[in-house]
């Protein structure tokens, strides 16, 4: 039984026009761009940018931005590659299935867990504490031992607001994907508007003496300014671009996704860079870098210096629909994930259940319900946002690597959009993504190591024996 047995194109495609199973095509490419842009911009931009300018690349932190941008546009090209030509939900991991095998491509859907679902539940933790802050503005407290979880504060007891919003979004994405895409869109028009404001007129507060040094002297740590300290920064705000790669998920909901996929994909992406990076030149030149150190809401301190508090308020309002609308995709994103490798036998088949309606795979969506607000409302998972980048740079090495697999084994497969200059590009990804992946802290490989090798002991208990691949092959046997 062979762990690296792969799955045709041609049977994927087919599999995925089962009427049972079928999931409804009702995103354009609009609907795509707003959902890349939707998981993109939140916690990565408003929590992160502040931080590790402080701790790591002071006002360079827009080189750390492109820097991560980069590496992002190379996997990008190759994950429009894949999205046209297998346009089907799972993303990474039905890719590596096609490309380089069972025991892979389970590497990597659980790899996505990381992404999605542990992500989720960070950025609701961060939805939460803003939504409580905007709630003080109105004289509204919440008991904070209903706020926080016991590791947070001594008296807490569970963090009811990230609870609620994980189950919120999760019945909207169970009641239908033009629903959540129609809320999702509204929601990206906001927060948009509001980094544009912030951008706008933060210009006006800049002061250049700000800027000086640019790159701050290394201190002789790895890491803490210096070049080492760009990328590291890149690394840690690489959680910032997280969910570019959630738009080819939903490939099998698009409506002509070999038009429409790699639109969404590199749109978002550019749109998203040029944002992230004008944000970070006026946050780094409204204040010293020094100023955000310890500073888990760097943009609450520097809109203190805006004199109008009805914009301070609407600023925090658009920092919690940036949060919402990442915590939507991301569970999307994982629910389909999910759906794909139970489709192959690899989970249970309660996670491609269909609902006859609505036709979402409503049940992966209440099991993940539960499980992400059981993080959400009991640990201090904000930690774990390295642990989200990691798990994601290894799902572009591992994309990247298949493109240039699929183009020895499979040369003739139609390719709606083909990546530029293979093998280059793909190398290029496959560098900078494992570049930054090095320059994250050692216990961040120790997790994803542990982590890991929790799947692989579910994938040798269970998955390995209920493959439809292997009852395909038994059967033929016969």
């Amino acid at each position: 039984m062979s762990l690296f047995r792969t799955k045709s194109v041609e049977v994927i495609l087919a599999e995925s026009e089962d009427t049972t199973h079928h999931l409804k095509r009702t995103l354009g490419p609009v609907n795509l761009v707003a959902l890349g842009i939707g998981a993109i911009i939140g916690a990565g931009l408003f929590s992160l940018t502040g931080i590790v300018a402080a701790d790591n690349a002071g006002p360079a932190v827009v080189l750390s931005f492109v820097v991560a941008a980069v590496g992002c546009a190379f996997a990008g090209m190759c994950y429009s590659e894949f999205a046209t030509m297998i346009p089907i939900a799972g993303s990474a991991y039905t890719y590596a299935y096609a490309t380089m095998g069972e025991l892979l491509a389970w590497i990597i859907g659980w790899d996505l867990v990381l992404e999605y679902a542990v992500g989720a539940a960070t950025v609701s933790v961060s939805w939460s504490s803003y939504v409580v802050r905007l709630l003080h503005r109105f004289s509204i407290d919440l008991p904070s031992n209903l706020t926080h979880c016991p590791w947070d504060i001594p008296a807490g007891w569970i963090n009811l607001p990230a609870i609620f919003v994980i189950f919120g979004i999760s019945i909207l994405l169970m009641i239908g994907i033009s629903e959540s895409a129609r809320v999702n869109a509204v929601i990206v028009i906001i927060k948009v508007t509001i980094v544009i404001i912030v951008i706008a007129i933060g210009f006006s507060y800049i002061k250049p003496e700000n800027y000086t040094p640019f790159i701050p002297p290394n201190t002789g740590k790895f890491g803490e300014f210096g070049f080492s300290g760009v990328m590291r920064a890149a690394a840690v705000i690489f959680f910032a671009y997280i969910g570019f790669d959630a738009v080819s998920t939903a490939a099998q909901e698009a409506k002509k996704p070999k038009r429409d996929m790699p639109i969404g994909i590199i749109g978002s992406l550019i749109i998203c860079t040029i944002l992230y990076v004008l944000f970070a030149h006026v946050l780094t030149g409204m204040v010293s870098y020094r100023t955000f150190r310890g500073d888990a809401a760097p943009v609450e301190t520097v809109i203190k210096l805006f004199p109008n508090a009805w914009l301070q308020i609407a600023i925090n309002v658009g920092i919690v629909a940036g949060f919402t609308s990442v915590i939507l995709v991301m569970l999307l994103g994982q629910s389909r994930v999910f759906y794909s490798m139970s489709r192959d036998g690899l989970l249970p088949a309660i996670f491609s259940d269909v609902h006859p309606k609505w036709r979402t795979p409503w049940r992966c969506n209440l099991i993940f319900m539960v499980f992400v607000s059981l993080f959400s409302g009991f640990l201090p998972i904000s930690s774990l946002g390295n642990m989200t980048s990691i798990g994601t740079l290894l799902a572009f090495v591992i994309v990247s690597i298949a493109v240039m697999v699929m183009r020895r084994t499979h040369p003739d497969l139609p390719r709606p959009y083909r990546t530029p200059l293979v093998p280059l590009v793909p190398i290029l990804a496959i560098l900078v993504c494992f570049a930054m992946m090095v320059s994250l802290d050692v216990l961040t490989w120790y997790r994803l190591v542990v982590w890991l090798a929790i799947g692989l002991a579910i994938y040798f208990g269970y998955s390995r024996y209920h493959s439809h691949l292997v009852k395909a092959e038994a059967s033929a046997k016969q």
